[in-house]
This record gives structure tokens, sequence and C-alpha cells, in this order.
């Protein structure tokens, strides 16, 4: 079976509804809300009191089935990717308990028994790597069949911490199969890269230890993280990874990134794919055509900077683990490249090559925070719907994408438009599932971002999975402490 005629055929999301505008936080922590707006975004959900990475998971699968009219039965692959699972041994066998218990109140058939149920965790490649994993099931044993992946997360950070405005919840599950709708994933043309960094981004168990349960019995996931770094540790991966597929296909750099139209990055927050794309392109400059050295090179000129000296720095191949130790005065690998980078932002250019080609559906993605492994997809959720909006024409092109998780690695992976794109997005429904929001005044957010329960919140669950009960039970002949009970609520 080639690669090429595997895709994506269908996306849908769940966004849990309870909302934070990042301009009421700014006035409740003191932060600059013209900084927060231009880098971080304008709000942010987070997860209610009887959620959990499960059953928004499982909700997005049950909304991906019904919108789709998929058959259960064909279904043979259901993956999950996740940082945020709170089972250190089930994974999306749990899903697909919750969702044939669904099914069957719908009177449906339930998802096929030999299906295949992985988890995959990998930071925010999690979900990348699940696709990854589908694509080839299809491709082998699995062909013929259909696969669902679902990415989902939860990203908490405590309260004062740099990466509080950028927490969010929610997930996106995607069916794949063979002759896809929506878009051909060309993996033999993709690029990985990945190296081991320490401390980037981490969150060893450790941490855990000792942790006080609020009301709600949720564990407080927070991150070891070092922001800094871990935004050099983005770029250089991202490098990496687009040259592998450079060289994969022969590529000039610059003729390439030029040609595209639009590009979908992993996303934490509003800044970083743009940052990420522009050093990017940076890069390409330097390896380009004598007038895009010449490009480059009047961008050193208003930075003060030699060009020769930037040429030679981007050639070095800087071990980014060194970086890893609290003596280090900069966390920059590459610190002419981004005082260059930082005039290139400047010019009209940037509009051109940067800004406008991350453009399709990111308006959408400020009101979501980081969804970690989920950010991705919900991204390519909000491009195409907006592209069939706004009545562009997609069909047959390329779209780059590019995944990212931190520890590190990234995936950089073409995406070629389907002949049917419209009908398969006409049922995505993702602003549908942001439609709805209970915007939290501090006093909420505080409780239920501390686990505890929370008062007026007025909403009530209605086609979604909820944590029923979580049990306590711990004797010798029956034990079920801390597991999650669950309820599909039509």
């Amino acid at each position: 079976m080639d690669m090429k005629n595997i895709g994506i055929s269908g996306l849908a999301a769940y966004i849990p509804p309870y909302r934070v505008w990042l301009k009421d936080w700014c006035q409740w922590s003191g932060n600059h809300w013209p900084k927060i707006n231009e880098v971080v975004g304008r709000s942010f959900r987070v997860r209610g009191p009887n959620q959990s990475v499960y059953t928004m998971a499982a909700t997005a699968v049950m909304r991906l089935i019904n919108q789709y009219e998929i058959d259960p039965s064909r279904v043979k692959f259901l993956g999950l990717g996740t940082e945020s699972s709170t089972d250190n041994s089930a994974g999306a066998i749990i899903v697909k308990g919750m969702v044939d218990q669904a099914l069957i109140m719908q009177g449906k058939e339930q998802i096929n028994r030999s299906c295949e149920v992985p988890e995959f965790k990998h930071a925010c490649l999690g979900g990348v790597y699940g696709m990854k994993g589908a694509l080839r099931h299809l491709a082998l044993d699995g062909a013929g069949g259909q696969a669902i992946v679902v990415c989902a997360d939860i990203a908490e950070y405590a309260r004062g911490s740099s990466g509080e405005p950028t927490q969010g919840a929610g997930a996106v599950a995607m069916l794949l199969e063979e002759n896809p709708k929506l878009v051909k994933v060309d993996l033999v043309n993709s690029g990985s890269a990945s190296d081991y960094r320490i401390m980037d981004f981490r969150k060893p168990l450790l941490r855990l230890c000792g942790q006080q349960q609020g009301e709600n019995r949720q564990v407080q996931d927070f991150p070891v993280f070092n922001g800094k770094y871990s935004t050099t540790c983005y770029i250089d991966e991202t490098l990496h990874a687009l040259n592998d597929m450079y060289e994969k296909r022969n590529l000039e750099p610059c003729e390439y990134l030029r040609s595209l139209n639009t590009v979908f990055m992993h996303r934490p927050y509003k800044r970083m794919p743009e940052t990420g794309l522009a050093v990017s392109y940076l890069f390409a400059l330097s390896n380009g055509s004598p007038s895009d050295r010449e490009e480059l090179s009047s961008y050193c000129t208003k930075a003060g900077i030699e060009p020769d000296a930037l040429f030679a720095e981007m050639l070095t191949k800087p071990e980014i683990t060194e970086f890893a130790t609290p003596e280090r005065v900069t966390y920059e690998a590459y610190p002419l490249t981004m005082a260059v980078f930082r005039i290139f932002r400047q010019s009209l250019r940037y509009r051109k090559e940067i800004v406008n080609k991350l453009a399709l559906g990111s308006d959408n993605m400020l009101d979501l925070g980081n969804l970690y492994t989920a950010a991705l997809p919900a991204w390519i959720a909000a491009g195409f719907e907006q592209a069939a909006k706004e009545n562009r024409e997609l069909t047959g092109e390329e779209l780059l994408t590019l995944g990212y998780g931190s520890g590190d690695a990234a995936e950089v992976i073409p995406f070629i438009v389907s002949e049917n794109w419209l009908q398969a997005t006409s049922k995505i429904g993702f602003n549908r599932a942001m439609d709805f929001a209970v915007d939290l005044n501090e006093e909420q957010y505080v409780a239920l971002h501390s686990g505890r329960k929370v008062t007026n919140l007025n909403y009530l669950p209605r086609n979604e999975f909820i944590i029923e009960k979580i049990g306590g039970h711990d004797k010798r002949q029956f034990q079920d402490i801390g597991i999650e009970y669950y309820k599909y609520v039509s």
C-alpha cells in the first residue's frame, strides 16, 4: 500500500466550556495585558470539576463517530496521544470502554473487539506519533479498515509561574483511512529529529509524591519547565527536522518555504510558531541564492552584525544539552541569529513569509491556550473551517505541518489536500465546539485550579462524558482506589 494514499478523513473536537479571559487574568495577577495579548493570546480553557483527559478524549471520539457516521465495527485501531494520562497501566482502552458504553446507549455497534488500543507519549508530539502509528497500521495489517487517533491533554501550570497564561484543555479526534476525504498524509517525504534535552520540560513522578489531592481528588500535574531553554530546544529541533525533509526530497529550502501558502506548527502560545518558522526562514536564506544571502545580509546590517559572523554561527552544531545547567547566563544557542530575527520581525517580508503562512485558523487559537498534543490538530481543524468559510481553493495544495514534543523531538509532515475536503470540513464542527463558554471570575478560576468545588458555574453537561465517582476500596479482596468511573450524559 502506498502511504501517500492514506490520510485523514475527519476531525472532531471537545473543548471544555470553562474560560478565563487573559485580560481579566492580567488584572488578577498584575501582568501586562498588551504583552500577554501579543505573545500568548486572548483566553484559555480549563477542565471542569468532573472532567479528566479521558472524559474529553472519549467525548471527542463520540463526536467524530456521530458527525462522520462511522461504522464502529470497522475501527481496528484506537490510539490515544496524551501527556496527561493519570493511569500508569491502562491507556486508550479506557477511552474505548467509555465509547462502547455510549454507543450501546445509542443503539449502535461497539468498536470492533479486535481493535488495537495503544497510548502514545512524548510530550506534545504524542498525537503525531499516534497518527503515524495509525497510518502504518492501515498500510499493513489493518489495510481496508479505519483508525481513530484522539489527542487530549490538560495543560496546567502553577499559579504565578510564567507558564500560567499558556494553560489550556481539550481533545481532538482524527479519522484515518485509505483514500482520505480531507488530506493525504505524506509520510514518505516527512522529516524527523530527536535529541535528549534533560530538563527542557519534564513531569517526573517524584514531584507528585506527597501531593495532597483537592476536594475533586484531581492530581495537579504541574510540569518542571524552563521557558527560555525550551524556546531554544523548539527552534533547534525544528531546524533539524526540516533539514531531514529537505535532504529526503532534495529541496532548496528557501524556494520550498516560499512556495507554501499555509503552515501549521505545534503552538504552545502565539509567538512560538512564528519564531520557529522565522528562524527556519533565516537559515534557509543562508543556504540560498546570492539574492537570498543579500536579503539576510540586509537584516544583519540593521542589527549591527557582520554577515560572515552570522553565516559562521549558522554552520555550527551546538550541543543544546550542554545548556541544561542553572549556571547558564543565556540559553540561546544562536544569539546572532536571534538578534537578526528581531530585526526581521519588523519587516514587511516577515508578514509575507511568516505571519501570512500561519494565518489560517490562527485567530481561533488565540482563545484555546496550549492543548499540548491536541494543539496541532486543533489548529488544522480551525484552519480548514476558515478556508471553507472564505471559499478558498485548497484541492491539491501541499500544507506543511510540524509537530513538536519537549524532551525533544519533532516531525515535519506534508499534507496534500484531498478533492473532497470541503465535504469533510463541513462535518468538523470545531467552531461549534468552542461556541458555548462559561466565563470564570477570579474566585472560580482559583477554586478550579486548586481542585476545590466551585459554586455558580451554571453548566449542565450534555452529550459528553463526566466522572461519576472515584473508587475508594482498598481491601484485600477488592481494590478500586483512585479508579474513575464514567458516565455518558445524553
